[in-house]
């Protein structure tokens, strides 16, 4: 199904629970091939990114089996693991390219095809190539693939320009099984990092300082196969969250993790609506009104550019002017015209966008562009008059899972 059908104008009341990370599912999914045995992975998302990367494993060799509906059984020694991945599974998914510390970790060698996914603008693979190596790893590109061999690698002290998420994986990946103590200064502090190291520890690594900037691992020679729970997904929890803000109505959030969401609270507070944590989760209530309000994108712990499309639907209804910093990625606004279809004022000038709130939006043809900007879409259908169809709907489910039963249980009237 690669089209929504949304009928607005309906406020969404109960409760909903979140499903486990797709960008901790992910990275935990290749680091389950350093393990000397089976791996079982609970609460990972049924999403699409979580199928391709499933094909991928099968694909190189490992044997995967769903136990239960969120449950995943990653055997990497059923047969011999082979060292490149697909080209035609690869262009699908950017984590794709976190098999390149994976591999690197597990036999010290790697072809990965340069790897697909959302185009939000330049994510290069420069800072990965530098991570792995610094560890000694030897790099070849050509004809769309990075060739990597690291005949003797020894842990080193890498210091990343910018603190990207899937170069910290990818060294802690590579790291975790490499003699030597490797230090990552400047690294990303996201809780997928975090819950990356929490799983590695459990299988026998040595990894401190996950989720501060400097993270030392000392290399050990084997890992064990273990059973491990994905954290939940923060950016569908704080979709969730302003779902409620922008229909004026109140959902209780529940499987979340509420440190992870404080910057997130912290703007919809500003926008006056009411956020409660209790004991069974996030507790969002609309205001009466919407504020305007400024927002500058951040890595971790700053405002999240992954809830940067679904913050901009919300301002779109403000009273007054807000404006949004994009200080991540340079192609997120890409969501701006397909809002101005729906009655959205907008102006975007470089890296800034600045909303004029307007009194509703009205139903149109719209286009998904990328998994955050398709949520968003969503969360302006909701709110608007009319029915508004989302074309390239694809791209939600990506990331989102159950999520059409999941707003309908709300009270929504998605199709």
């Amino acid at each position: 199904m690669n089209t929504l059908r949304i009928e607005g104008g309906h406020p969404l009341y109960g409760q909903v629970r979140v499903s486990g990370a797709k960008n901790a599912g992910l990275v935990l999914m290749a680091a389950s091939i350093l393990a000397d045995s089976e791996v079982i992975l609970d609460n990972l998302p049924r999403i699409r990114d979580v199928e391709v990367m499933t094909e991928i494993l099968n694909d190189i060799g490992v044997k995967t089996v769903w136990q239960e509906d969120n449950s995943l059984s990653i055997n990497p020694t059923a047969g011999p693991v082979k060292t490149k991945t697909s080209y035609e599974l690869a262009k699908m998914l950017r984590a794709s390219n976190l098999f390149l510390g994976a591999m690197l970790g597990r036999q010290r060698e790697a072809v990965i095809s340069l790897p697909g996914g959302c185009d939000i603008g330049s994510r290069p693979m420069d800072l990965h190539i530098k991570g792995v190596q610094a560890l000694g790893t030897e790099i070849e590109i050509e004809h769309g693939y990075i060739y990597a061999r690291a005949k003797n690698p020894i842990g080193s002290s890498v210091y990343l320009d910018f603190p990207s998420v899937g170069a910290t994986e990818n060294i802690i990946m590579m790291a975790a099984k490499t003699p030597g103590t490797t230090i990552i200064e400047n690294a990303a502090k996201e809780p997928e990092i975090v819950d990356l190291a929490n799983f590695l520890n459990s299988m026998g690594a040595r990894i401190r300082g996950a989720g501060t900037d400097l993270i030392k691992i000392e290399g050990v020679s084997e890992l064990k196969g273990v059973r491990y729970s994905i954290i939940p997904d923060r950016i569908e929890a704080g979709t969730f969250m302003v779902a409620a803000a922008i229909t004026k109505g109140e959902i209780l959030i529940e499987n979340t993790i509420p440190t992870h969401l404080n910057p997130v609270i912290a703007k919809l507070h500003e926008t006056g609506a009411n956020v409660e944590i209790t004991d069974n989760g996030i507790l969002v209530r609309a205001g009466k009104s919407i504020s305007p309000i400024d927002i500058k994108t951040l890595p971790y712990p700053g405002f999240p550019t992954d809830m940067q499309s679904q913050m901009m639907a919300l301002l779109c209804l403000a009273e007054g002017s807000s404006v949004i910093v994009e200080n991540v990625f340079e192609n997120r606004f890409q969501i701006v015209d397909e809002l101005k279809r729906m009655g959205a004022k907008i102006k975007v000038e470089g890296h800034t966008a600045v909303i004029e709130g307007v009194p509703y939006l009205y139903g149109a043809i719209v286009k998904a562009t990328d998994l955050r900007a398709g949520a968003a879409l969503i969360l302006a259908g909701l709110s608007a008059r009319g029915e508004t169809t989302i074309e390239n709907a694809i791209h939600i489910f990506r990331g989102y899972e159950n999520i059409k039963d999941k707003l309908n249980s709300l009270g929504a009237k998605v199709y």
